[in-house]
């Protein structure tokens, strides 16, 4: 394997009904047997009232065995505390990498401040004592912000998508994220490498070539 980490994104299986959430179950055990030291990284982006996302939270946690997910920070610290699980990593929305993320993100408050930097100065408080590891996600297409990013998160992982596809720069991210942990994500370069029978050979080594970028 030459992944660290897996990202199975929900809504692409959601959509197919009970046979996607069996085939996600698959992918899941697939990891676990084929890359065992790889994290599985449930991305769904959720985020709602405390006893929805206790629901959410058992379905991604006990239901389906992630190590970490993905969530919206913008109903605040109750939307999030059900996901404060022990040996759980919680990767918050702070700058993604779409072109309609500065709609809210990068709202200035009162004091100046961008939207996106409160929540990575403030989210710290709503894990604190649960044994649960905070991340946050912020785009590779942002590269302007990735120093800050990563000053702002200390010793926080960080998930970086927005490669391939979406045209984020590795060599800046690699140079401007050094210091702390950081998962780079790449999507559709590497599940949409051929269309053909051969897409799995070709996600392989599409996968290893981005590997050795970054290395």
């Amino acid at each position: 394997a030459v992944a660290g980490a897996y990202k199975p994104n929900l809504a692409f299986y959601e959509a197919l009904g009970a046979d996607g959430w069996r085939v996600l179950q698959e992918t899941v055990a697939a990891v676990r047997r084929h890359a065992p030291g790889a994290e599985v990284i449930l991305d769904g982006k959720r985020g709602d009232i405390g006893s929805t996302a206790a629901r959410y939270a058992a379905a991604l946690y006990d239901g389906l065995g992630a190590d970490a997910v993905t969530l919206n920070p913008y109903m605040g610290r109750d939307a999030i505390a059900p996901f404060c699980r022990p040996g759980k990593t919680l990767f918050l929305l702070a700058l993604t990498s779409n072109p309609g993320s500065a709609d809210l993100q990068r709202l200035a408050l009162d004091s100046g401040e961008p939207m996106w930097q409160r929540v990575m100065r403030q989210a710290p408080s709503w894990v604190e004592g649960s044994g649960a590891t905070l991340g946050f996600v912020v785009g590779a297409t942002h590269s302007d912000d990735l120093a800050t990013a990563r000053r702002l998160a200390g010793a926080a992982p960080l998930l970086v998508p927005g490669f391939g596809a979406q045209g984020g720069d590795l060599a800046t991210a690699v140079r401007e994220l050094v210091g702390g942990p950081a998962y780079l994500n790449v999507g559709r370069a590497i599940l949409y490498a051929s269309g053909g029978v051969d897409f799995a050979d070709a996600a392989g080594r599409v996968a290893a070539e981005y590997a050795a970028q970054m290395r």
